[in-house]
C-alpha cells in the first residue's frame, strides 16, 4: 500500500515554557495513537515544539484505511426458524436489516449455541477524510488545565491560534482546525522570517524552518544546542556554567533562534551569599550564572536571546540593565534581615499557619524540637544542639529574602545563624532539614541535621494523615511521598538505625495534645513501606526479593537494606533455587499441620541417617551463624547456610515427613521448623523464585 509522510503545525501565540515539551510530546501521541485506531498506523513520528507551535511529522501514513470486515450477530438458529425450518419473523427482519436475504446470511457456532451472522465489507476511506476527528480529539486531550477563547470566536486553546498547516506528502490538506483553514503554509520567526513559507513536502518541515524560517523547530536540538553556546561562552571567560536542566528546558522554550550573549554585574555583589544571586538570576532573568574553577560567583551570566541582534552589545546592556534593581533587591534584603536576630522572629511564627487543623508553624517548631532532641540521642549526637537547631529551623520563613525567594529556606537561615555566631553544626543543621529537596538531592551529614530534618518531616507525615489527607491519585499538595522517600534515604544511605514504627510512634505523641494521631502509625508505616518497595524496585531488586524481607515484618529501614541485600547476594548462589524450593515445600507442609503442638527435636526420634545428618548440619551452622545474625552478618550467614543444599535435598529424597507414625511425624515436623526458622532469621526465603 502506498504511503506518505504527514506533518501537522498548530501555530499559536507564545505557548507556555514549562508545558511547551509536555504539550509537544502529548499531541504528538494523540495524533500517532488516533491514526492507529483508524487503521492508518504510521511507521515512526517525531514531534516538534517551539514558542510559537505545536508539529508532529509521521511517517509511512498509509493513503487509506485497510479494508474492515463486519460480523453483525442475529438471532439464535432455535429462533430464527420453526419446526419446519421455515425463517421466522426474527431471520427476515434481520436479513432485511442487512440488506440480503435470509438464506445468503450464515451461520456462528460456539458452545453456548448457533446464531445467524451477515458478514461485510467495509472499504477503508482515504486518510484524508479521516484526519479532522482525529485531529481534534488530540487537540482536545492535551493536559491543559486552563483553556482560552479569542477574538469573537467559541474555540478554545491554551493560546490563540493563529494557523494550521497540514500536508500530506506533497499535498495540502483542506481542514478546518479550531475555526481555521488548514493550509500548506507555515511561519517562521516572528522578526526574522515572519512572510509566509510555502511547504512543499512534509518531511522538508524542519529544514524549511531551519534554512528560510530562522526556527529551529526540533526542541532537543534546540536544547542541544544552547547548552553548547553556553558552554562556549563561559569558556571564553574560563569560567563554568551553573547548568540546571529544568532551566535549560524552560530557555529552550523560550526561543526559536538561540543566540548566547555574556553581561555582568557590578562585583560588589558578590558580597550577597551566592545562592540568592544564583536564584534571581535563574528564576526571574532565566540567565544562566557563571562560577570560576573554585565554584565561586563571578559577576557574569550568559542569557539567550530570541533574535541575532545588528549589535549585540545593545542586547547584552539591555539585560545587565534589567538584573541590576533585581540584584540591589537581594542585597537590600540581606542588610534589612540581619538587623533581626533569628530567634527574635520566632513569635512571628505564630500568625503562620502550617496547617488548620494542625495549628502555626511556632506549633510545628515545638513538636519537631522535642522530637528532633529524641532523635539525636538515637544519633549519639548532641540533643542540645539538635533542639537549638529545630527552635530556630523556621525563622528565616519571615526574613525579607525569603519572602521574595521561597527557595531559599533553610538556606538563609543557615547564613544568618551563622553571621550571629551560633554553633556551626547547628547552622549547617538549618540548611540540611530540607534534604533532600529532590529526588537524587544530597543528603544532610551531621547529625544535628539529620535528626532535624527527620523530626521535620516525620511531623509533617504523621500529621497530615492524623487529618486524614493522605496522597491520592497524583494529588499530594504536602509531598508526603517525597517526605517519606527523604526519610528512607536518610536512614538508609546515611547508615542510621532507627525503627521507623518507633520514631512514627514518638511523632504522634507529640501531636497527642492537637488531635488524636496514634491511628495514623499504621497507616504512614504502610505507606512508607510501599515508597521503599519503590525505592528498592528503582535499583533493580526484584519484588520477590523485597516481600521476602518484608514477610518478616522488618521497620528498621538500615536492618532492612542489610536483609535485602544479604537475600539477593544469596539469590544468585547456584544453591539458592533449591533452597527456596525446599523452604516452599516446608511452608507448605507446616501449613497443614498448623495448630499441632510442635515439640523440640527429640534425638531418639531421628531414625533414618538423612534426618540425623541434617539435624548435625543445622546444629553447627546455627551456632556458627546466629551470632553473625543478630549483628547483622546476613550476607555471611546466608552463604555458610547455602551448604544445606545438599543435606536438604538429600532429607526430602529420603525421609516421608507426614508419616501414619505420629512420634516420627511430629519429631520431622520439629526438625523442619528448626530449619525454616533458621533460615527466616533473615528473610521468607519460600518467596524466592524456586526450580
Amino acid at each position: 500500500m502506498e504511503t506518505r509522510s504527514l506533518l501537522i503545525e498548530i501555530g499559536t501565540e507564545e505557548l507556555p515554557p514549562k508545558a511547551l515539551k509536555s504539550l509537544a510530546e502529548a499531541f504528538a501521541e494523540g495524533i500517532d495513537s488516533g491514526l492507529k485506531k483508524a487503521r492508518l498506523e504510521p511507521t515512526s513520528y517525531e514531534y516538534f515544539a517551539a514558542p510559537r507551535r505545536l508539529a508532529v511529522l509521521l511517517g509511512d501514513v498509509p493513503l487509506q484505511q485497510t479494508d474492515q470486515h463486519v460480523t453483525q450477530r442475529g438471532p439464535s438458529i432455535q429462533a430464527a426458524y420453526d419446526n419446519e425450518g421455515n425463517p421466522s419473523k426474527a431471520a427476515t427482519g434481520f436479513a432485511r436489516s442487512c440488506g440480503v436475504e435470509v438464506d445468503q446470511l450464515g451461520r456462528f457456532k460456539t458452545s453456548k449455541g448457533e446464531w445467524l451472522v451477515h458478514t461485510r465489507t467495509e472499504e477503508g476511506r482515504p486518510t484524508t477524510d479521516c484526519l479532522k476527528p482525529i485531529v481534534e480529539k488530540a487537540l482536545a486531550d492535551l493536559p491543559i488545565p486552563k483553556r482560552m477563547r479569542w477574538g469573537d470566536s467559541d474555540h478554545e486553546f491554551v493560546r490563540p491560534v493563529h494557523w494550521v498547516t497540514i500536508v500530506f506528502g506533497s499535498d495540502p490538506v483542506a481542514l478546518t482546525i479550531l475555526g481555521l483553514e488548514a493550509s500548506h503554509f507555515t511561519f517562521g520567526h516572528r522578526f526574522h522570517a515572519p512572510d509566509p513559507l510555502p511547504l512543499d513536502r512534509a518531511d522538508r518541515y524542519e529544514s524549511l524552518l531551519r534554512e528560510s524560517g530562522h526556527v529551529i523547530a526540533d526542541f532537543e536540538q534546540r536544547k542541544a544546542l544552547i547548552e553548547t553556546m553556553v558552554q562556549r561562552e563561559a569558556d571564553r571567560l574560563n569560567a563554568r556554567p551553573i547548568l540546571n536542566d529544568d532551566l535549560l528546558d524552560e530557555v529552550t522554550a523560550l526561543v526559536e533562534w538561540p543566540v548566547a550573549i555574556t553581561g555582568g554585574f557590578e562585583p560588589e555583589f558578590l558580597d550577597i551569599p551566592a545562592e540568592a544571586l544564583i536564584t534571581t538570576m535563574q528564576d526571574n532573568q532565566k540567565y544562566f550564572p557563571l562560577v570560576d574553577q573554585n565554584q565561586t560567583l563571578m559577576p557574569h551570566f550568559i542569557t539567550i536571546s530570541n533574535i541575532e541582534s545588528l549589535d549585540p552589545d545593545i542586547v547584552r546592556k539591555g539585560n545587565e540593565r534589567v538584573v541590576r534593581p533585581r540584584l540591589a533587591d537581594a542585597s537590600f534584603f540581606w542588610k534589612q534581615d540581619q538587623k533581626h536576630p533569628l530567634l527574635s522572629r520566632q513569635s512571628a511564627l505564630k500568625r503562620v499557619i502550617f496547617q488548620n487543623k494542625l495549628g502555626t508553624v511556632y506549633e510545628k517548631v515545638q513538636r519537631i524540637a522535642l522530637l528532633s532532641s529524641a532523635l539525636a540521642g538515637y544519633l549519639h549526637g548532641d540533643q542540645d544542639k539538635a533542639e537549638r537547631a529545630a527552635q530556630l529551623s523556621k525563622c528565616d520563613l519571615v526574613t525579607e529574602m525569603v519572602g521574595e525567594f521561597a527557595s531559599l529556606q533553610g538556606t538563609m537561615g543557615k547564613y544568618y545563624a551563622t553571621l550571629e555566631g551560633e554553633d556551626s553544626e547547628v547552622a549547617k543543621a538549618l540548611d540540611e532539614q530540607y534534604m533532600p529537596r529532590f529526588a537524587g538531592d544530597q543528603l544532610p551529614t551531621s547529625a544535628c541535621g539529620q535528626a532535624l530534618a527527620l523530626a521535620d518531616k516525620t511531623d509533617t507525615l504523621v500529621g497530615i494523615f492524623a487529618i486524614g489527607q493522605k496522597p491520592s491519585g497524583n494529588s499530594d499538595p504536602y509531598g508526603l511521598r517525597r517526605s517519606a522517600l527523604g526519610v528512607l534515604r536518610i536512614l538508609i544511605e546515611k547508615r542510621l538505625s532507627i525503627d521507623l514504627a518507633a520514631m512514627l510512634q514518638l511523632a504522634a505523641d507529640g501531636l497527642s495534645t492537637k488531635l488524636k494521631s496514634s491511628g495514623a502509625v499504621n497507616d504512614v508505616l504502610d505507606f512508607m513501606m510501599e515508597r521503599l518497595r519503590g525505592y528498592y524496585n528503582e535499583q533493580g531488586y526484584s519484588p520477590q526479593l523485597f516481600e521476602a524481607v518484608h514477610a518478616l515484618g522488618v521497620t528498621n529501614p538500615l536492618d532492612f537494606d542489610e536483609r535485602i541485600k544479604a537475600v539477593k547476594h544469596f539469590s544468585e548462589l547456584p544453591e539458592a533455587q533449591s533452597l527456596a524450593a525446599a523452604n516452599k515445600r516446608i511452608s507448605n507442609i507446616l501449613k497443614k499441620v498448623e495448630g499441632e503442638q510442635i515439640q523440640s527435636v527429640n534425638l531418639d526420634n531421628l531414625i533414618e541417617p538423612a534426618e540425623k545428618a541434617l539435624y548435625e548440619q543445622i546444629e553447627t551452622f546455627s551456632t556458627t551463624v546466629q551470632p553473625g545474625f543478630q549483628e547483622g552478618r546476613y550476607t555471611e550467614g546466608l552463604q555458610i547456610l547455602a551448604q544445606l543444599k545438599h543435606p536438604v535435598d538429600h532429607f526430602f529424597d529420603s525421609v516421608m515427613v507426614m508419616t501414619d507414625d505420629q512420634q516420627l511425624k511430629s519429631n520431622r515436623i520439629a526438625l523442619l521448623t528448626r530449619l525454616r526458622d533458621l533460615f527466616s532469621t533473615v528473610a521468607d526465603l519460600s518467596l524466592l523464585p524456586a526450580e
